[in-house]
């Protein structure tokens, strides 16, 4: 195995335990919301405080981040996250779980930003789409077993359960980390000597490039994070899956994504990032109107959508962020993926909170409104796709 794939392979296994921690909050809802006693409104705040910590956190990762030695900095950061989730794992209520999630939310943002720095320094751009595709792949395998997993520890003893077994494992991704991810300080010294901490805002300001690429981001995640949030309660409540069923939705979904996000790596290397995501955005747009407005239907086909959702936002996911992080030169690229990845989080904090304002509880318990959030995530995805067109990449 060469050396690259097997630091892509521990980047992979570190977004597995990011991404398991983010998402296991999802399909808990149901539960959380029966045994914390929560409206959606309160269930939103909870999702949305982890990704507006990531976004604030991510803000200032662009004043230091381009200052340390990634693996080090890549080990102190996991370290943190650890530690959130450790405290998310022993919260007896409500405004702890909140406090703890906004801790892990903090050290989960800058992971994001350091794992796309790390692709973009080690990986050329030829070849950087098929990587991220490798790296994404984490999220169909969280999907697969871990949100599985985690669920079946949650309806079997405790919700706090999924938690610990993240920390358990995270200890094992602390090792690969020691023995597999080489030191990587060559953007240190591309940094000029005298610095500017205020640089990469002024970057940002002075090149109309990389505006549209946080733009983009922005875009993306309206058009997406605003369904996360309430998929699981909308099938639960509206659709008649029971809470037993859920796991099936991230299995079945981040089953076939493991074949299908590496292909379109490859795809969008082959034929053109761009054209990929065009493709990615139109065919994403018929599940997220689907899934909005589904009624009870058979479980086999509520899954077959729910799928296929996965397949499509996933994939568009892919030639986004190779577009994104070919905006910048290496030495600058640590910082604006803080700044990139703070737009990310803040804006899933800004779709999920709003989606808690315009979905609520019908009288029968059902969730009314979802409809109209699906139509505004459609709108969003269209407008981000414009913004790709005119984004020009350097590296």
């Amino acid at each position: 195995m060469t050396k690259e794939r097997r630091l892509l392979l521990v980047l992979a296994a570190i977004q597995f335990n990011h991404i398991v921690d983010f998402m296991i909050m999802m399909p808990l809802g149901p539960q959380l919301m029966r045994i914390l006693a929560i409206s959606p409104k309160e269930f939103s705040l909870l999702v949305s405080s982890y990704t507006f910590s990531a976004g604030i956190v991510g803000f200032a990762g662009a004043f230091f981040l381009d200052r340390f030695e990634r693996k080090r900095a890549l080990q102190i950061i996991f370290a943190g996250f650890l530690i959130g989730t450790l405290a998310c794992a022993f919260a007896p209520g409500y405004s702890l779980l909140m406090t703890a999630r906004i801790l892990t939310g903090a050290f989960g943002g800058l992971l994001g930003s350091l794992i796309l720095s790390i692709i973009g320094d080690a990986v050329p751009l030829e070849r950087r789409s098929s990587a991220m595709g490798i790296v994404m792949t984490a999220f169909s395998i969280a999907s697969v077993v871990g949100v599985p997993a985690g669920l079946f520890l949650a309806t079997h003893y405790s919700w706090h359960m999924p938690f610990l077994s993240i920390v358990f494992t995270g200890l094992f991704v602390q090792i690969a980390i020691s023995k597999w991810v080489p030191v990587m300080k060559e953007h240190i010294k591309m940094q000029p000597e005298k610095r500017n901490i205020l640089r990469p805002f002024q970057m940002v300001a002075a090149s109309p490039n990389q505006q549209k690429a946080l733009l983009l981001q922005c875009c993306l995640m309206l058009g997406h994070f605003s369904l996360i949030p309430f998929l699981s309660p909308y099938m639960v409540s509206n659709v008649g899956f029971g809470e037993r069923d859920l796991p099936l939705i991230y299995l079945l979904g981040g089953a076939v994504s493991i074949i299908s996000l590496p292909l379109i790596g490859k795809l969008a290397d082959k034929y053109g990032r761009y054209k990929v995501l065009i493709f990615g955005i139109c065919l994403s747009a018929i599940p997220q109107f689907l899934i909005t407005n589904m009624p009870p239907v058979p479980l086999w086909m509520a899954l077959t959508v729910t799928t296929f959702f996965f397949i499509t936002t996933g994939g568009r996911t892919i030639p986004a962020s190779t577009i994104i992080t070919s905006t910048v030169t290496p030495q600058q690229r640590g910082s604006f993926m803080s700044l990139n990845v703070a737009v990310q989080q803040l804006s899933s904090g800004l779709a999920a909170y709003l989606a808690g304002l315009i979905i609520s509880k019908g009288p029968g318990g059902e969730l009314v409104h979802y409809e109209i959030v699906g139509y505004i995530a459609i709108t969003f995805s269209f407008v981000g796709l414009y913004v790709a067109k005119g984004i020009k990449g350097t590296s």
